[in-house]
């Protein structure tokens, strides 16, 4: 099949609908608003609906009726409008309900502005709504990604009866790449557990309520016990020249290209750098850190943001190793000459002068 050139925002939708998912309820906001205008132009094409909402909030309401009828839903936003979605997905992950949400991130806190960020990370990988619960997070780094990823989504979700969330940067979401999408489409069903407004369903019930304190206990851990599996066969992640790595960079979305770039540019130097790109968000792919700190000196953490990522880093490390930070808000990105910078600080301060000089001289 030949690819298709697009944006990641409208390799989502068409993704989606290979995957099987019928329903769309979303609000438009920048940068994610061209997920909301391929589902309108794709969704009724092949049977599906299509529905803007008044509101985020409304939304989610949506998907948590669609979800119910065991039909696979999704929304699109960004920061504010996840925000708004939080009590929706925290319902749907109590009900044990399966959907898609794609969280194209701008730059915050509050309105912010249009520019991309990596800042919803906490919200949405720890789980901003209330109680005791988890969102699978997906981030891709490329648009041929976020068609693949898409696909993924709906099956975790419906694996794990969970909301899953799709965690792409604004670069991600605007830019246009070649996309290869699968030649079949996945088939909906209706699954045994939802309601179908039929004599067979009508014992099913859908609802995350639970007045007796015991019986709540009981769901919150038959929950987590799904997040355990979760946790023991979802992780992924991407190593880039890691088997001699002696400085590990990390970054997720657009950064990950940015610091394949950076460790291309510091090998040819002598500097043993490689690359851990955390695809799963959640769950966190610790081990690849745990095994890479067997080498590894020091591990440096890249972000389009304050500091987010770094925090579930150092708890995959448990202080095996020093993690190093780069940090850039409201927009910017973390430039590949900052980098660069960094890294050959690091190399001094981190790396036997005499190896760095040895390697060096024997590229000469």
């Amino acid at each position: 099949m030949r690819k298709q050139l697009m944006k990641g925002n409208e390799a989502i939708v068409k993704s989606a609908i290979l995957a099987g998912c019928r329903a769309f309820y979303g609000y438009p906001i920048t940068p994610a608003s061209e997920i909301t205008e391929a589902a309108a132009e794709y969704m009724s094409q092949t049977g599906g609906v299509f529905l803007q909402a008044e509101s985020e909030v409304a939304a989610v309401n949506m998907l948590y009726g669609a979800a119910s009828a065991g039909v696979r839903c999704m929304t699109s936003s960004s920061g504010p409008g996840i925000s708004l979605m939080q009590e929706g997905i925290s319902y749907m992950a109590g009900a044990e309900l399966p959907c898609v949400i794609a969280d194209i991130t701008r730059g915050g806190p509050g309105l912010g502005n249009i520019a991309a960020e990596q800042s919803d990370y906490h919200q949405v990988v720890k789980g901003g709504g209330h109680g005791n619960y988890r969102t699978i997070v997906l981030a891709p780094h490329s648009v041929q990604e976020m068609a693949d990823l898409t696909a993924l989504a709906f099956e975790l979700a419906d694996r794990y009866r969970n909301p899953v969330v799709v965690l792409a940067d604004g670069f991600i979401g605007q830019m246009m790449e070649p996309v290869e999408f699968p030649q079949t489409a996945v088939e909906p069903r209706q699954p045994d557990w939802a309601v179908a407004g039929t004599a067979a369903t009508r014992g099913n019930l859908i609802n995350s309520l639970f007045m007796d304190i015991d019986d709540l206990e009981a769901h919150v851990n038959a929950l987590e016990a799904k997040y355990r599996i979760a946790e023991e066969r979802e992780t992924r992640a991407e190593e880039w020249n890691t088997d001699d790595a002696e400085i590990v960079l990390v970054g997720y979305g657009i950064v990950g290209r940015i610091l394949k770039a950076v460790t291309a540019e510091a090998r040819a130097e002598g500097i043993h750098v490689g690359v851990l790109r955390p695809i799963t968000l959640y769950p966190f792919p610790t081990q690849h850190f745990q095994r890479l700190a067997m080498r590894a000196r020091v591990f440096v953490v890249v972000e389009m943001s304050n500091g987010q990522l770094i925090e579930d880093v150092r708890l995959a490390l448990n202080g095996a190793r020093p993690v190093e930070f780069l940090g850039r808000t409201g927009g910017n990105v973390p430039s590949h000459d900052e980098v660069l910078a960094l890294v050959r600080k690091l190399a001094r301060r981190y790396l036997p002068v005499n190896a760095v000089e040895e390697e060096r001289m024997a590229n000469v």
